[in-house]
């Protein structure tokens, strides 16, 4: 699958493995997630797309706005209450 803006991915490595994380950009290597809580939208982190697990859910636009309604729609794959 292809990394976009509203992709919600996992990561694989680092301090923040494990965790679920929205895609905000994405390039040929890299690609630049926040979560809305440690990684708030004000200081994105960039991370290698090796490093990350890419799940078929993809976020609306809106979702995206503001890091409470992010954090709201990744608060159901933290709970693994939706299948990747």
């Amino acid at each position: 699958m292809e990394l976009e803006r509203g992709r919600v991915v996992r990561s694989l490595a680092g301090h923040d493995k494990g965790g679920f994380f929205i895609v905000l950009s994405a390039d040929a290597s890299t690609a630049v997630i926040c979560d809305g809580k440690r990684r708030p939208l004000e200081r994105p982190k960039t991370k290698k797309q090796k490093h990350l697990a890419v799940t078929a859910t993809v976020l609306p636009e809106d979702t995206i706005q503001t890091n409470r309604k992010i954090r709201t729609a990744l608060n159901a794959f933290q709970n693994g209450q939706t299948d990747l």
